[in-house]
């Protein structure tokens, strides 16, 4: 490869960075220190495949593989890190590989690559290039042991390790199935049965068959060639100076000490000590530092030594190494319980952030965030319960103290250094002589959103205690203990010494632990303002409950335990402990998938349509090459933009300046709505427009204010926070909830063409009705989009006054209109082009917007190109996301439970402009149809209020109207005492009250699916007796309990006018332009077929072989016009009509010549017909605008699932633990895309139901910021067993082909899961009441949304297990005093 040597200015250059990317050598000579590899890569390099997703190494989109040479083990280590967070001065003498060069089209794809297009694992691909890496990484690994007994054509990886291996990388489009079933397909251990849909072979084919199919895998030739010309690169670090910035790489303490002492007497020149950088992916970096050190070449601060004394590991050890160090056997000759103690730290570690940032962060830099910035840590807490000494220097004075007086100390001063830590090495101590049975017992505890990590804990703790089994006494006496807790609203982790002493030498007993636990609760008290605090509270009980309960058993069965293990197998299962310890284990060491299924009938009618092809571009997405808008390379002078935006909801601004003391580096201007030569519009739909910046008054905090133009996008992100807006806020009163906005009549007017109408006479269907629940309230919350990439444009000024726009935008039309008034133009000086789309779910149709516009009128006035990538906070706060609403219902019904009549009053949130929320009334209440209401009568007002304008989301007010629908059905069954299953199948149409309900889309009655559907998922899914098992289940386990729903939907769909434009070049390739957009919905591929299709209609010799000529190529605003919105879930099939239409007009203009040349000379190639055609002046591109029939344009969507979770009593944790859907798709155009739309849309629909939260403070400004507090989906959230079947309900002849859609209707069915939840609440709220807990109004109650860890257990009960120990021990009272229970 080629060498690429750069320099810029330097006042003093040290020395050159050395690395290497893909092989190509890089030589740097100057450079910021700031500079992460992430923007040298993505600036500076061709390799575009990292991409910047959060900016805090907790999504994965950004990994890298980095490969270090150690010189005196000849050996290479290889790991992942973040780029986004790897300084790229830490990169000296390491090689670089990012998806290219795992694979690309150039060299050839790698088996990686082609396995996850073949198994259909890449949507929307803007995180796939980092899935890949992850795999690539642990494969890579795996191949290095010496694991023996190998398959041929597999991996040394195991099914566990490659589940595992992409654990910490998220995906917002896939459901995670396919992506796991894609690294399973290495493992020398799977399953092939196990694996799911894919394009490689067929059901029922031989394993031979199978592996034969399979991108051919060679573990031999599978670990990368390190560079030769790095091994001579010095290993020393080095050290730098560039423009005032200094990096320096200390190989000594005394040098380390030389400059701390430097920095004590400079003149404030801010320093950072720096190991792997993670720390800013908590604590962002607000400003710059003139000086670096870089600690990792101090050999005191790398050491791990191991003896029988303990480990000793230096500051500077990362966790990952750390882990591997505590595992480690072969050395030290440590007993077995210190090897367990080392063990069951390591599990726990192996459990905080992911395994690309533990490859990174340091043990010492956790331990000195915790100490210096109070962050909620791990290995803190671990650590303290296992007596770690800590080394410190500070100047010239050493010492060593416990780890418990350093996190109690004042913040580590700068000139202090964390030298490492000394883990003792634990053993009970033995006395033969005694008449007892000594042992040691140790265990870590973390209650998450995640069970694997990638999320700070609710609360953790780790235990250490040592026991005594007395000979002759039947029970355990607790000698000593250590109880560690943190991570609950404390300044940093403690010891429960107050607890500890109280259970000194105490014999164990209900009444002991009682007591302990009361003690326990008022020693962890969460400091004021930490949220959910009484539910950690709770968590510290619960755990040390766990961890002591299973000592409160039989003798018989204690003994088996001591001598047997905690976890033994030999424990006979009928035993209570057995069964307590099973319970425990199955929170504590949660697996991931299980095999799963996936039933898809082929159409092949219309060959290729209805063949599940893989996605179009799903094999560039992989190796990184795919496209994205902030791919594209800048122009030349190309300046970067970041918006300043309000913290107040209502406010006049007065003026914006930057912070007092304050130089942002690079800024060249600000621009507001003050230079805007046209309107001041930012967006618009049907229904009004939104400013682009505000004027003089501010509507809501998070709305847009001036733009930052900089040199760079971290100047000009950075520029942006050090802004100061000055407000003026005199009898201004925001509205800040739809309670204010209905007292005070603030509503957008609803058109009257959206207006739904009522269904019968509810008056009447009260009257018929035997029961009543009468103004019963709901409540739900918002959700974040969450596409993996965040808004984003880039805008590049034309000659003659033009302009082009480079958006990512689901709905270009609309940008290019608003562009075009904004700069005062007409719309034939603007272009706005869309590839391809890295997410979208409805928040870059109009949200999008306004990030084009904003760059488009800086570029326009400043006569440069602008860009800018919306970094993850600013995006979060400006997205509005999904529709708050507030429900109030009555509810009349028949002692069987169906219900006569339904009355809702709704008040949605709109926010501050109408956007798209006119439309919600009419959603809403489309989907709540699903059930026969007898009479349907309903209020929806649209609320205008001082807060972010609410957009689309995926299913917009659809998802919102199945949990309302399910939430009454639910009210009704707890009402009645009633199977909540009967009442939700009583209530079911029949197609005479579908029609009725649906007056213009019930269709004919053979179309209405959803009763086969229900009766079918009853029996495929083992409904009925997995309901008996369950049953079973929750009466013999008092910590888990089990539920399990079955929930139908009906939803409606509108199909909107389309274009599209077809053209067959001379070669007989042919180009397709569709006004939809690809957002990873597969939209190009089923476009594709449909071209393939509709052409070889005129039968032509080698049409069959058209597919492959056929190329969907990006949208054009000047190019292809009206292409509206991409959105509804219909566009596919409505593009994919518009090219069809096209097909038709140019398979027309060729029949006579084909003819023609038949006559001449028998059948006639298509390159040949094409030519000449070409030579006779054909017409070979035609244009078409699909305009669906008004009769035809509305259909419904059939479908139903059935899940089942457990949750656990102690932690509020629910497990999915099975899902099975069946969902009607009509005849499928490409059943693989649409298996991927209903999985991904399913787990979607999770993460709005049991995970994400999206708090604002009272001002109504978001706070939820990044991957740290917004948790979606990720591989252990997402059902166990997940099972698909995609029905083709026939020929339905107003459809596309007889498809239907499935982009956004399999979102409702995750309705199911927390129906589910609520079941098993149920349960544990009858047993809780059997403990003297609850009253008897315990079944009635409400399950918020989401449905998060805090509260499925304050609904359980915080006190359960008080209650619980209260009710034991006046059991056993009654029982010695002869009484019964």
């Amino acid at each position: 490869m080629g060498q690429q040597t750069q320099t810029t200015p330097t006042k003093k250059t040290h020395q050159t960075l050395v690395f290497a990317v893909n092989g190509e050598r890089f030589e740097l000579s100057g450079l910021d220190p700031s500079t992460t590899l992430l923007e040298f890569l993505r600036s500076q390099t061709s390799f575009k495949s990292v991409k910047l997703g959060c900016g805090e190494g907790g999504c994965g989109a950004c990994l890298v593989l980095l490969s270090k040479y150690d010189p005196v083990q000849d050996k290479v280590d290889d790991f992942t890190v973040s780029s986004c967070l790897t300084l790229l001065c830490s990169v000296n003498g390491c090689s670089i590989t990012t998806a290219e060069g795992v694979g690309n089209s150039k060299d050839g794809f790698h088996p990686i690559q082609e396995r996850f297009s073949g198994f259909h694992a890449s949507q929307c691909g803007y995180c796939t290039p980092g899935m890949c890496v992850s795999l690539y990484s642990a494969l890579i690994n795996a191949d290095k042991t010496d694991r023996t007994g190998l398959r041929p054509g597999f991996s040394k990886l195991t099914v566990s390790e490659a589940e595992k291996s992409i654990a910490g990388n998220l995906c917002r489009c896939t459901g995670y199935r396919p992506l796991v079933d894609a690294c399973k397909s290495f493992a020398a251990d799977v399953d092939m049965e196990d694996l799911g849909f894919n394009s490689f072979w067929k059901k029922g084919e031989s394993e031979d068959i199978k592996l034969s199919r399979l991108p051919p895998y060679n573990c031999n030739n599978a670990i990368r060639v390190f560079p030769e010309f790095l091994k001579t690169v010095i290993k020393a670090g080095f050290n730098l100076e560039s423009e005032g910035c200094r990096w320096y790489s200390p190989g000594s303490l005394e040098q380390l000490q030389s400059l701390l002492q430097t920095d004590e007497v400079n003149d404030g020149t801010s320093m950072k000590i720096v190991v792997g950088n993670t720390g800013m992916g908590y604590y962002k970096e607000l400003g710059h530092h003139n000086k670096y050190i870089d600690l990792r070449y101090i050999p005191e601060l790398s050491i791990i030594s191991k003896d029988q004394t303990g480990i000793k590991i230096g500051a500077s050890v990362t966790i990952s190494k750390a882990i591997e160090a505590l595992k480690d056997e072969n050395e030290g000759g440590i007993n077995q319980e210190g090897m367990l103690v080392f063990e069951k730290l390591a599990d726990h570690m192996e459990r905080v952030a992911t395994g690309f940032v533990r490859n990174s962060a340091s043990i010492g830099g956790n331990l000195i965030m915790a100490q210096r910035k109070h962050f909620p840590s791990d290995i803190s807490t671990i650590l303290l319960s296992v007596d770690t000494m800590v080394d410190i220097l500070t100047g010239h004075r050493h010492e060593t103290i416990t780890l418990e007086e350093f996190l109690g100390r004042p913040p580590l001063v700068s000139n202090s250094v964390l030298l490492g830590i000394k883990i003792p090495c634990w053993k009970s101590r033995r006395d033969i002589s005694s008449k007892t049975y000594t042992k040691l017992l140790y265990e870590t505890y973390r209650a998450a959103p995640r069970p694997i990590g990638n999320a700070l804990p609710y609360l953790n703790a780790a235990f250490l205690a040592e026991v005594s089994l007395c000979k002759k006494s039947a029970g355990v006496v607790l000698n000593n203990c250590r109880l560690a807790f943190g991570a609950y609203g404390t300044k940093h982790s403690i010891r429960a010494r107050n607890v500890e002493e109280f259970l000194s030498a105490k014999l164990l007993n209900f009444g002991v632990i009682y007591e302990a636990i009361k003690l326990l609760e008022s020693t962890i008290i969460p400091e004021e303002g930490t949220s959910s605090p009484a539910y950690r509270t709770s968590l510290a009980v619960g755990f040390l409950f766990e961890f002591l309960s299973p000592l409160m058993n039989s003798c018989t069965d204690i003994s088996k335990l001591w001598f047997d293990g905690y976890n033994s197998d030999l424990l006979s299962n009928g035993s209570k402990i057995k069964q307590n310890c099973d319970q425990f284990n199955q929170i504590k060491s949660p697996t991931l998938l299980s095999s799963a299924k996936q039933v898809i009938q082929l159409n092949e009618d219309y060959h290729p349509v209805g063949e599940p092809l893989t996605k179009v571009g799903a094999i560039i997405q992989a190796s990184g090459e795919a496209v994205y808008v902030d791919d594209i390379p800048s122009p030349r002078n190309c300046l970067h933009g970041a918006f300043i935006y309000s913290t107040e909801p209502l406010a006049r601004v007065q003026g914006i300046k930057f912070k007092p003391g304050s130089s942002p580096h690079g800024v060249s201007t600000v621009i507001s709505f003050k230079d805007i030569p046209g309107e001041n519009i930012g967006a618009q739909t049907i229904f009004g427009s939104e400013s682009l910046y505000a004027d003089e008054l501010t509507q809501c905090a998070g709305q847009r204010i001036a733009l930052v133009v900089a040199d760079t996008q971290k100047n000009a992100d950075m520029a942006a926070n050090l802004a100061v807006v000055d407000y003026d806020k005199k009898n201004l009163e925001p509205i800040l909830s739809v309670e204010e906005a209905f007292e005070k009549c603030s509503f957008f007017e609803v058109p009257h063409f959206l207006n739904p109408e009522p269904v019968g006479a509810f008056s009447k269907g009260m009257a018929e009705s035997d029961h009543q629940i009468l103004s019963a309230e709901l409540k739900l919350g918002s959700q974040y989009y969450f596409y993996m990439e965040t808004q984003t444009a880039l805008a590049v000024p034309d000659e003659d006054n033009c302009i082009v726009v480079y958006s990512s935008c689901q709905c270009p039309e609309f940008a290019h209109d608003t562009i075009a008034k904004c700069l005062g133009v007409p719309s034939h000086n603007v272009r706005v082009i869309t590839r391809r789309v890295g997410g979208g779910f409805g928040g870059k149709a109009i949200k999008a917007i306004p990030v084009a516009t904003a760059c488009a009128l800086a570029a326009y006035k400043l006569h440069r190109p602008v860009r800018m990538y919306v970094n993850r906070k600013t995006d979060m706060i400006m997205a509005g996301g999904r529709h708050p609403m507030k429900i109030t219902y009555s509810v009349g019904f028949k002692s069987n439970g169906k219900i006569t009549a339904l009355k809702l009053d709704i008040l949605v949130d709109a926010g501050m402009s109408a956007d798209i929320s006119p439309v919600m009334p009419h959603n809403i209440i489309g989907s709540l149809k699903k059930y026969d209401w007898g009479a349907l009568a309903f209020d929806i007002k649209v609320c205008k209020t001082n807060l972010p304008s609410r957009s689309a989301m995926r299913a917009p007010g659809e998802v919102q109207a199945s949990f309302i629908a399910e939430a009454i059905i639910e009210h009704v069954a707890s009402s009645l005492a009633l199977e909540v299953d009967s009442v939700r199948s009583i209530n079911l149409h029949k197609f005479e009250t579908l029609k009725l309900f649906f007056k213009t889309c019930a269709g004919e009655p053979l179309e209405y699916t959803l009763p086969s559907i229900w009766d079918k998922l009853a029996v495929s899914s083992n409904f009925y007796r997995r309901t008996e098992m369950l049953k079973e289940f929750n009466r013999c386990n008092k910590w888990q309990k089990r539920g399990i729903s079955r929930i139908p939907i009906v939803h409606p769909v509108m199909l909107r006018a389309t274009p599209g434009k077809v053209s067959i070049l001379r070669d007989g390739s042919i180009v397709v332009e569709v006004g939809g957009i690809e957002l990873g919905q597969g939209l190009w591929t089923k476009v594709k077929q449909m071209t393939a299709y509709a052409l070889s209609l005129i039968q032509s010799a080698g049409t069959e072989e058209l597919l492959e000529k056929v190329r969907v190529i990006q949208a054009d605003t000047l190019s292809l016009i009206q292409g509206g919105f991409t959105s509804g879930s219909t566009t596919s099939e409505s593009s994919c009509e518009a090219v069809r239409l096209c097909c038709n007009i140019l398979v027309e203009r060729l029949t006579a010549l084909k003819e023609r040349l038949e006559e001449q000379m028998g059948p006639v190639k298509w390159e040949t017909l094409i030519l000449q055609a070409y030579m006779i002046s054909v017409n070979l591109s035609a244009n078409s605008l699909y305009v669906p029939d008004f009769s035809s344009m509305q259909y419904l969507n059939y479908g139903a699932a059935v899940s089942e979770v457990e949750i656990n009593l102690l932690t509020g944790q629910t497990t999915i633990l099975q899902t099975d859907i069946i969902y009607d798709c009509g005849q499928s155009l490409n059943p693989a895309v649409d298996l991927g739309q209903i999985e991904g849309a399913f787990v979607q629909g999770i993460g709005f139901f049991m995970l994400e939260e999206y708090p604002t403070n009272s001002k109504g400004l978001v706070v939820a910021e990044g991957t740290w507090s917004y948790k979606i989906p990720t591989v252990d959230t997402v059902p166990k067993k997940f099972n698909v079947e995609i029905l083709n309900s026939g020929h339905h002849k107003d459809r596309v082909l007889s498809s239907k859609a499935s982009g956004e209707p399999p979102l409702k069915l995750a309705a199911s899961i927390h129906c589910a939840i609520r079941a098993a609440i149920k349960e544990a709220r009858q047993q809780l009441h059997s403990w003297g807990g609850l009253d008897e109004s315990y079944s009635t109650f409400q399950l918020q949304v989401p449905a998060t860890m805090p509260v499925v257990k304050e609904l359980c009960g915080h006190e359960n297990v008080q209650r619980f120990l209260q009710w034991t021990i006046g059991s056993k009272q009654l029982d010695s005093a002869g009484g019964t229970v």
